[in-house]
């Protein structure tokens, strides 16, 4: 049946059997039947609502960070394997729960909260706490989401966070202990996809305190804190980062130059870690939900492959160029006039494609989100490394969430790529079906704050083709940008299988590629790095689409003239980012109840 086939999915606790219904029990009615089901999924519901609630809340603080408003966490031996155990403990009474006797909204609770924690415990026994880092940042850049996501509304908080500064040095040290034991127990990124990151470090290390990013809380003084208050504030946090802060950047850097980079490990795979071959099937299935070999994987990226090239041809042939792909790709990085002039121009264009999509959003979707949100650079201290955009979602009601769009290299930002990017990242992607979770009223909010990769991925991906129905790629340039980004997210399901399981070289990854998508060379680097130094994560995005996409069609094919695209779009994000095999079924029952 093609796209319609359907997937058989998994979670990563492949053994845990997916339950629809109620518990059965042998009654002398169906009437008693019926009250003895509803009493016992009433009990277990309450059962497992009741500890959900007690895990929820430990983990919001954990071991070792009990001091969470004015000091990071710790992440000594002791206290990151006290962690791991309380969630292990945690996890096996989740498991202990009957999930048969769950109703269907506690189920998919159940699952949220049980995929959180397996992951974490995953982790922590796949020893990811050795390599507190991947190309794009680690640890040290994280801290300047700190500075992003911290309320501060009080004098208090503006205390707790000048106290927060203090702990940097010990935090960044310890940290750098878990790297130092990777080394030593062959745990480290591959040095090739290393290459510049004491870059992201450096950032960091400025003349003036007041020109850290650190200091940014501090440069307007808000109206509940006096004059007096403030400047004690502001001296105390310049003080702090000129003598704390930087030298403990310093130091990283220094040892990321000195120790770390020159000793890293020359493969690349994460097959060449220790258990490397059961860590990258674990990574599979955390990201995609899928139980699924890397060999499958491998052969369904070369199929979506061909397929895509095959449009891709049609296209160049509308644009009345005569070359072949290659100096038709070449063209496209090379002519100016596919690229910005100006950081300014990028932003305004990224701008204006959001806001167009944002009209055309009432066609598509019966809900739309409160929250709005707004265009915005990648933070100059990550562009180098970054991604050439994300989304940065905020869960704050004080504050918008951001489409960041990469300004950095503007030679190698094409503008005809940027329809597809924004669509992916703004609306009707990620923004949308971000916000609309954050918004789900009668939920807990793990659920609303769980982000399962394959999901989210695989809408982002699934918005970019949506654009096509909304009027988007009109220009057939653009659209070739946007089967270049979708060539990009197939030739990944290639390339990630092939580096982490069938021994691909970084070379032989990125001629793939560039020979195959019309990404930036620069951006065939970046991402290449970024698929070896955080396997599995870009093979969600794809299989991802494909089921969404499959299930629209098997929804178009079963409901006919029935079919409304709004309420298809409505069953496919009223519960938030959940496993590709909750959403099957659920997808399934709504077209069994239109019927």
């Amino acid at each position: 049946m093609g796209l319609s086939q359907r997937f058989t999915t998994t979670l990563v606790a492949a053994s845990l059997a997916m339950v629809l219904g109620g518990c059965s029990t042998t009654t002398s009615s169906p009437a008693a039947d019926s009250t003895a089901v509803t009493k016992v999924a009433a009990t277990e519901d309450q059962r497992f609502t009741d500890l959900a609630e007690q895990v929820w809340q430990g983990m919001q603080n954990p071991v070792g960070s009990e001091n969470s408003d004015s000091a990071l966490p710790s992440m000594t031996p002791e206290a990151v394997a006290a962690r791991a155990e309380q969630q292990r403990n945690w996890l096996n009474q989740l498991m202990a729960i009957n999930t048969d006797a769950l109703s269907r909204q506690e189920y998919i609770n159940w699952r949220m909260l049980t995929y959180r924690l397996q992951n974490n415990v995953d982790a922590f026994d796949f020893k990811e706490h050795y390599m507190p880092l991947n190309a794009e940042g680690g640890f040290h850049s994280s801290l300047s989401f700190m500075v992003r996501n911290t309320s501060l509304r009080s004098y208090e908080d503006y205390q707790n966070y000048v106290a927060k500064l203090a702990t940097v040095p010990r935090y960044m040290k310890e940290q750098t202990q878990w790297l130092q034991r990777g080394m030593a127990e062959g745990y480290t990124q591959p040095q090739a996809s290393m290459v510049g990151f004491e870059d992201s470090i450096a950032a960091f290390i400025v003349q003036s305190p007041q020109n850290s990013v650190f200091y940014a809380p501090l440069q307007q003084q808000p109206n509940f804190v006096t004059d007096s208050q403030w400047a004690e504030l502001q001296a105390e946090a310049a003080r702090i980062i000129d003598a704390q802060v930087i030298p403990a950047y310093q130091a990283y850097f220094d040892f990321m130059v000195m120790e770390y980079l020159p000793n890293s490990r020359k493969s690349i795979g994460a097959s060449n870690l220790p258990n490397g071959d059961a860590y990258y099937q674990n990574r599979i299935e955390h990201f995609t939900t899928l139980a699924l070999s890397p060999e499958e994987i491998h052969q369904r990226g070369l199929a979506e492959v061909a397929r895509i090239r095959n449009e891709m041809d049609r296209v160049i042939a509308q644009t009345g160029f005569t070359g072949s792909f290659d100096e038709f790709v070449e063209f496209l990085r090379s002519d100016p006039q596919f690229y910005p002039t100006s950081a300014e121009e990028l932003l305004k264009e990224a701008a204006y494609i959001a806001k167009r999509m944002d009209g055309e959003l009432p066609k598509f979707f019966k809900h739309l989100p409160r929250q709005p949100y707004g265009v915005a650079p990648v933070p100059a201290e990550i562009a180098p490394k970054y991604t050439t955009g994300r989304y940065a979602g905020t869960s704050r009601d004080d504050r918008a969430s951001f489409y960041w769009v990469n300004t950095y290299a503007l030679d190698r930002r094409p503008l005809y790529q940027l329809e597809a990017l924004t669509l992916h990242e703004a609306v009707p992607g990620h923004h949308l079906q971000g916000a609309l979770a954050r918004e789900m009223e009668g939920v807990p909010s793990y659920r609303q704050h769980t982000y399962i990769s394959a999901f989210g991925e695989g809408w982002g991906l699934y918005s970019e083709w949506l654009g096509l129905e909304a009027g988007f790629y009109q220009d057939p340039y653009s659209n070739f940008g946007r089967l270049s980004y979708e060539m990009w997210r197939a030739a990944r399901l290639v390339v990630d299988t092939g580096m982490h399981s069938m021994g691909w070289s970084r070379e032989k990854a990125m001629d793939f590629m560039a020979s195959n998508t019309a990404l930036s060379l620069h951006n065939v680097r970046t991402e290449i790095d970024r698929y070896i130094t955080w396997p599995g994560q870009a093979l969600s995005y794809k299989l991802g689409e494909m089921l969404i996409r499959s299930l629209r069609i098997e929804a178009e094919e079963t409901l006919g003239a029935e079919f409304d695209l709004r309420e298809f779009h409505h069953q496919v994000l009223k519960n938030g980012s959940i496993p590709l095999d909750v959403l099957e079924t659920e997808i399934r029952n709504w077209i069994d109840s239109q019927v």
